[in-house]
């Protein structure tokens, strides 16, 4: 297979369901120089089951900082390097995102490849409205910035999106019928998954 071209490749990955990884996902991680991921374990399970043997690098909360300015020289000699997350698209509620705009700001050749994504998934398989949505992210831990947070979504007039962890589920429910009042909702878990599951309701 011919070495991809240089520069930075936003790549996401399956959700679940490795069934969902492209075509075009598993050629260009087999052609860049290096995989910049969150947790090489993670991602070598992805590599290992579609045969890819592309050396890995760690990119994540924790070491991007230090670790940025590396990637983005190897970037500038022109290096192929791809960016994954543990799940989904990457830079949504992961690293990555000071990595592409530094990229735009150094005019390093950027190219995202498309796809799975829990929020949107979601989304669609919550039934709510798809035609204005808003996408938050987690919320704060501690309930009183959580509220505060809330308050300032409530007047918005979309389908609000969010992650939570599954002990902080309950509390987060709470603090929502509380600020945003009784509205349809839904939570969805293991989307793609052998036990996905979505509830629905009030």
């Amino acid at each position: 297979m011919t070495k991809t071209k240089n520069g930075l490749f936003v790549v996401a990955t399956p959700i679940g369901n490795l069934g969902d990884m492209s075509v075009r996902a598993q050629e260009i991680l087999t052609t860049v120089d290096k995989i910049a991921c969150e947790d090489t374990r993670v991602t070598g399970k992805l590599l290992s089951r579609f045969s890819i043997n592309t050396p890995m690098t760690l990119y994540h909360d924790h070491n991007a900082g230090r670790v940025r300015a590396g990637v983005l020289a190897e970037l500038r000699q022109g290096a192929a390097i791809a960016l994954v997350s543990d799940a989904g698209m990457p830079t949504i509620s992961d690293p990555g995102y000071k990595l592409v705009k530094a990229c735009i700001e150094d005019n390093i050749p950027l190219t995202v490849l498309p796809g799975a994504n829990a929020a949107l998934t979601g989304l669609v398989q919550s039934g709510l409205p798809t035609d204005r949505f808003l996408f938050q992210g987690y919320l704060p831990v501690k309930s009183g910035a959580r509220l505060s947070a809330l308050v300032e979504l409530s007047c918005i007039p979309a389908t609000l999106i969010f992650y939570e962890t599954g002990k902080r589920l309950a509390k987060s429910l709470a603090d929502m019928v509380s600020v945003l009042g009784d509205r349809p909702a839904a939570v969805a878990r293991e989307l793609t998954k052998l036990h996905e599951e979505v509830r629905r309701g009030s």
